[in-house]
């Protein structure tokens, strides 16, 4: 039997405006992630459309924590101000939607959507969710040890700067 992950279920309001200026149709924002509780059901849903600015809310994202992303979490709390990243997508067929994909607390993961060329939103990491997430990183992260490199007076004139 494997001991399950720490995890933690959020929901995503996302923001759509129309024509936000002359060279966009559509503009898409994360606006917050919040605790998913069981209260807000488990299809998406409109919240509110005024015809320029609608809200959209997506339930029912289970986030886990994995040792193996530790670093990517210490980054993040590192940072100064911890965020939520939230990958998402535009519909192919209809630019007027778009929904999250994928939730996370690693700045690493967030990196490596970036590197895929996805789109990455952040939004402020709620106090309580910091403090679980700091919990599970002064547990789980350990730096690198770092590697002495001897001052390059200690080297000779022909090995300075190749590392050696």
């Amino acid at each position: 039997m494997t001991a399950s992950r720490p995890s933690v279920r959020v929901a995503v309001l996302m923001e759509r405006e129309h024509q936000p200026n002359r060279w966009e149709d559509w503009r898409h924002r994360i606006a917050e992630v919040l605790p998913d509780e069981g209260g807000f059901g488990s299809e998406p849903r409109l919240l509110r459309d005024d015809g320029k600015t609608a809200s959209f809310l997506f339930p029912g994202f289970e986030l886990e924590l994995f040792k193996d992303e530790a670093e990517g979490y210490y980054l993040n709390l590192s940072a100064g101000s911890p965020v939520w990243f939230v990958m998402w997508r535009v519909d192919d067929e209809d630019p007027s939607r778009a929904r999250p994909e994928i939730v996370s607390l690693s700045y690493n993961e967030a990196g490596r959507w970036l590197d895929a060329q996805e789109r990455v939103d952040n939004v402020p990491l709620h106090a309580g969710v910091r403090e679980w997430l700091q919990a599970f990183v002064d547990e789980h992260y350990r730096p690198e040890p770092k590697k002495r490199q001897r001052p390059a007076s200690f080297q000779r004139p022909e090995d300075r700067g190749r590392g050696g």
